[in-house]
């Protein structure tokens, strides 16, 4: 065997080898496949392999809108003055030294954000004359204003519970105070619903009329009030009624929105039309814009799903701008908000004083809700469109089978139920949904207001449908971990103690306060659709859902919730709560508030204004 044929055939065996490997690598080639590309995800932190929950991307967003507003923290007078200028055009009113002082003094966090609804609120009596305003307040009848002279409240006679608590919060300022007339709506509803064409009007010409004047033009104190010595009784305010309140409601709403040429619903029979499975202003689902999610000029659905819309229990307000303060108003009335009175007792009805609860882990991980059924005048034939029945009626695991087993469709007597898988719902695809809302919530009734009234707790035609539960105190309901707060024939007066609790606040309303702009939902509360379509998801992301295991005490184990990031939204509200809802910062905003509303009242208003950090320079 030679060296040359030992090289020759080598040398086939490798033409061979490459010939079966070039054979093998065609046979294998698929000449339409593509090298993959990077998969571009919305967020950065999105990936398949954690298919990370909708509500997860919210709380995280939550945040970084925190951190964006209290970065426009001040904490002097001239930097909280440069502020003000910047995002108001004008120079702050009379006074405004005044306020800073008392705002740190009371360690106040200053935030000139915290204070747009002010703006929002008095803007548009720059488009009315001054003396208007003036005397209008002045008309009020006594029973129904405070008044303040000579840094005095003059009221001396009260009666009403909610005019005494308004008065003993005006009392903590008085000092500080102009003489003012303030003019105090003590209805639940507000009073206020002045056409968006007007409106818009008015508000253009506090636009236009916004200037920085030279510090040698300013006026720095307002004028006398003396002067308005012969009232025209012209001026006296007059409020009427009208059958139908959505009508005289979307009037208020701005001509391109949706509810603005929707004509009031007239029949109320059976449950509401299905809610769509993932509204507007939701990421999948869930309510991502909570100032878009409680508009009902954007919403024109709740016109027949809501208690306000459907029969309010009064109906007595104006079209015309006219100064009333009230504790709440819906985004298209004209009312000018100040904290609720109810927020003003340390102990009530709606407060337990020093009370919030035992520590997170003590509580019982399961909603509670009592109340009485409310939401404005519920009949026989309109019960079903109510939000409150709706709600508890959706959360009770009863009435969920009876829908489920209803031939002809899922749905109760006031409502439809949706695919809720669609938001994720392992509890409603791998457990029997009515079984398990049975394990994680206490929701009742303890009164069934109706009409006609009936003298006692029942009503004759919900009694087949609810069930009176007893009362339970609110120390007691912070036992549970998860505290809807639902609106009532308003606003929902337990939100603040809600919030200042260890339990988390599940909130859905229509209802606007005077705190909105301090508090972010996902990062110091959840917030729910008024349709409840994305309940059940709330509750299954939250608390988990029950493969049917129990401890040895009987509790019933939950799976796959998220009880950490629960605790700390609770504890979040919480800690907030204390920092920038206290009584101390109701006085701050109301005593910032009647500043600017003396200022708008006064003749010389244009010229007004604190120019005190300004003196001096150049």
């Amino acid at each position: 065997m030679s060296r040359r044929w030992f090289r020759r055939e080598v040398f086939r065996l490798l033409i061979l080898f490459a010939v079966i490997t070039s054979i093998a690598w065609l046979w294998l080639w698929d000449p339409h496949a593509q090298r993959p590309r990077p998969i571009v995800y919305p967020f950065d932190d999105e990936r398949p392999k954690a298919q990370p929950h909708p509500i997860d991307r919210l709380i995280s967003s939550a945040q970084r809108t925190f951190d964006e507003l209290i970065a426009k923290r001040t904490t002097d007078l001239q930097a909280t003055a440069k502020a003000y200028r910047q995002r108001r055009g004008r120079h702050p009113p009379p006074g405004f030294e005044a306020w800073f002082a008392f705002a740190k003094d009371n360690d106040a966090l200053i935030v000139e954000d915290f204070f747009d609804q002010i703006y929002h609120d008095l803007n548009p009596f720059w488009g009315i004359p001054a003396n208007q305003t003036r005397q209008q307040a002045r008309l009020v009848p006594e029973k129904e204003k405070i008044t303040v002279r000579n840094g005095t409240v003059q009221n001396e006679k009260i009666e009403r519970e909610w005019m005494e608590h308004w008065v003993g919060m005006i009392k903590g300022i008085q000092h500080h105070l102009p003489d003012v007339d303030i003019p105090i709506n003590l209805m639940d509803e507000p009073r206020v619903m002045v056409p968006w064409e007007d409106v818009n009007r008015y508000v253009q010409v506090e636009r236009d009329s916004r200037q920085v004047l030279p510090v040698e033009e300013v006026v720095g104190s307002v004028s006398a009030f003396e002067a308005d010595v012969d009232l025209d009784e012209s001026a006296k305010i007059q409020f009427g009624s009208s059958k139908w309140y959505w009508d005289a409601a979307r009037l208020s709403c701005a001509p391109d929105t949706p509810s603005r040429e929707v004509l009031a619903a007239t029949n109320f029979t059976g449950p509401p039309p299905p809610p769509d499975l993932f509204p507007l202003f939701s990421f999948e689902g869930y309510v991502s814009n909570w100032t878009a999610a409680k508009d009902p000029c954007l919403q024109p659905e709740l016109r027949e799903s809501h208690g306000s819309f459907v029969e309010p229990i009064s109906k007595s307000t104006t079209q015309a701008l006219v100064p009333y303060f009230g504790g709440s108003k819906l985004p298209m009335n004209n009312d000018i908000l100040i904290p609720a009175a109810m927020y003003w007792p340390d102990a009530s009805l709606y407060s337990s004083g020093k009370k919030h609860g035992s520590e997170w882990e003590d509580k019982a991980t399961a909603v509670i809700w009592r109340g009485a059924a409310t939401g404005g005048r519920n009949r026989e034939e309109n019960w079903t469109r109510f939000q409150r029945h709706r709600f508890v009626s959706l959360v009770n695991g009863t009435q969920v089978r009876l829908a489920q087993q209803n031939p002809d469709a899922a749905q109760g007597p006031n409502f439809i139920l949706q695919p809720y898988e669609t938001y994720r719902g392992t509890a409603a695809q791998q457990v029997d949904l009515g079984t398990w809302l049975d394990q994680i919530a206490d929701v009742g009734f303890t009164y069934l207001v109706c009409f006609p009234a009936t003298g006692n707790a029942s009503c004759p035609y919900t009694d087949p449908y609810f069930e009176i539960k007893n009362e339970m105190s609110l120390d007691v309901q912070y036992e549970y971990k998860y505290l809807p707060d639902l609106d009532g024939n308003s606003f929902s007066g337990r939100y603040l103690a809600f919030l200042r609790s260890t339990s988390l606040p599940l909130k859905a309303t229509i209802y606007s306060e005077w705190h909105d702009s301090r508090l972010i939902p996902w990062l110091h509360f959840v917030p729910m659709h008024n349709s409840f379509v994305e309940v059940y998801g709330i509750l299954e992301y939250f608390i988990g859902f029950s493969m049917g295991v129990e401890t040895d005490g009987g509790q019933v184990v939950m799976e796959g919730g998220h009880d950490e990031e629960a605790r700390k939204i609770a504890m979040q509200g919480k800690e907030w709560a204390e920092k920038v809802l206290r009584k101390e910062d109701m006085l701050v905003y109301v005593l910032r508030l009647l500043l600017e509303y003396r200022r708008v009242c006064d003749d010389e208003r244009a010229r007004l204004g604190f120019v005190g950090d300004l003196e001096g320079k150049e």
